[in-house]
């Protein structure tokens, strides 16, 4: 293991949210007991102290000027950048930190102040399942990519939403002193070294903008009215009055999929919400629209990469047995 002392820069902000930053700070901090040197400093845009989003004062270290050069620069969210443009300090002091570090991150909607400083451009980048479609809007030149925990383009990492920065920093460890002191550093917090599967499983159901199209807003209505039902191909198109040509064109155009696809899914959705509710994957299956069990278990695979025994145990309830 390197002893070379390692910076590590966070940038907060009044309304930063506090899980962003001390996830990570904690996973630094923890290596740090089993004897890594990051050396952490929290830096406001003027100095002052500033204000959580759960308003807890946070204590800073200075301006980005009273900093040396870091190793890596993380920029926490908070819920006030993905609603309102990200304030020109912000923009300026982020892009300052970014320029002279090694390693540029973020968590959750700390890639917006990234995004809005050109941070990201050219790159591909992740954030909140909630709003990654704004992100996309708003940095048209980054390819954003909503189910990643995390992602790394170059020197430039994004991280989801608020637990992912503690993914994205034991991944970083990982990268700096090796996978078993980075697994040290997971146990002792109690926290998986690497998650299984993507955002997905953490999102609600039928989250995404509805489809444009009345055509293809119908079809939600229909599948979300009778799961269970024949949607066929042929069945849509021909209750819709349209050809099944028109229909897969219809779907290829605006939702990038076909409509089997789209049908799975809402089925596929509203089998969450069933398991949310305390049915069994059979029950959830039946009721969803799926052939079978194994149908939905291949697609939870495929999706989430694990079992829909395993989806409920995370999402059923909070309770210990």
């Amino acid at each position: 293991m390197s002893l070379a002392s390692h910076r590590v820069v966070i940038l907060v902000y009044d309304g930063v949210k506090l899980l962003d930053v001390a996830g990570p700070a904690e996973v630094f901090a923890e290596a740090n007991r089993l004897g890594t040197d990051y050396r952490i400093a929290l830096l406001s845009t003027t100095g002052a102290d500033v204000t959580s989003s759960i308003g807890i004062r946070v204590a800073v270290d200075g301006d980005p000027t009273s900093e040396p050069a870091p190793d890596t620069f993380v920029m926490p969210g908070g819920d006030i950048y993905p609603r309102t443009p990200v304030t020109r300090d912000l923009v300026e002091a982020a892009g300052d930190l970014a320029a002279r570090s090694g390693r540029v991150t973020s968590v959750c909607s700390g890639a917006f102040v990234l995004g809005a400083a050109g941070l990201l451009d050219g790159k591909r980048a992740t954030t909140h399942w909630k709003v990654a479609g704004e992100l996309a809007a708003r940095c048209p030149k980054t390819r954003v990519e909503p189910d990643s925990i995390y992602v790394r383009d170059g020197t430039t990492y994004t991280s989801a939403g608020v637990s992912a920065g503690i993914d994205l920093a034991l991944a970083l460890v990982e990268e700096d002193h090796g996978p078993d002191l980075s697994r040290d550093v997971a146990r002792a917090l109690v926290v998986y070294l690497q998650r299984a599967g993507g955002q997905s499983q953490f999102s609600a159901p039928l989250q995404g903008p509805p489809p444009r199209s009345p055509a293809l807003r119908s079809v939600v209505d229909l599948v979300m009215g009778d799961p269970a039902g024949n949607h066929s191909l042929d069945e849509l198109a021909r209750h819709l009055n349209l050809s099944s040509r028109h229909l897969t064109r219809l779907f290829r155009e605006e939702m990038s999929t076909t409509p089997a696809r789209y049908v799975e899914s809402i089925r596929f959705d509203i089998a969450k919400a069933l398991l949310d509710q305390g049915h069994t994957a059979t029950q959830a299956a039946g009721l969803a629209g799926f052939p079978s069990y194994e149908s939905l278990r291949r697609v939870f695979a495929r999706e989430l990469s694990i079992s829909p025994a395993a989806y409920q145990r995370r999402f059923g309830t909070a309770r210990r047995a």
